[in-house]
């Protein structure tokens, strides 16, 4: 099944290295999914995050306010 992975926040470098480890993490899983990045600040409102990067998966929110390590985010995204 394929999973919706979208990272919260406006582009700035800790958003890009967010980016970067969720596909990394997403990828040594042998995930099927698609990774979208949500930078407008109205519609990452509407998940409730007060600070970025975030990372949600299938709309709901697993991690606000850091950048995770890979393997911090492999458990995130597989359940």
């Amino acid at each position: 099944m394929m999973k919706t992975i979208q990272i919260l926040g406006t582009g700035c470098p800790k958003c890009q290295k967010l980016t970067e480890n969720t596909r990394l993490a997403a990828d040594q899983l042998g995930l099927e999914y698609q990774l979208v990045k949500v930078t407008n600040i109205a519609e990452i409102g509407k998940f409730g995050v007060m600070f970025t990067p975030a990372l949600a998966v299938d709309g709901k929110v697993k991690s606000a306010g850091k950048v995770l390590d890979v393997e911090a985010i492999k458990p995130l995204i597989q359940g």
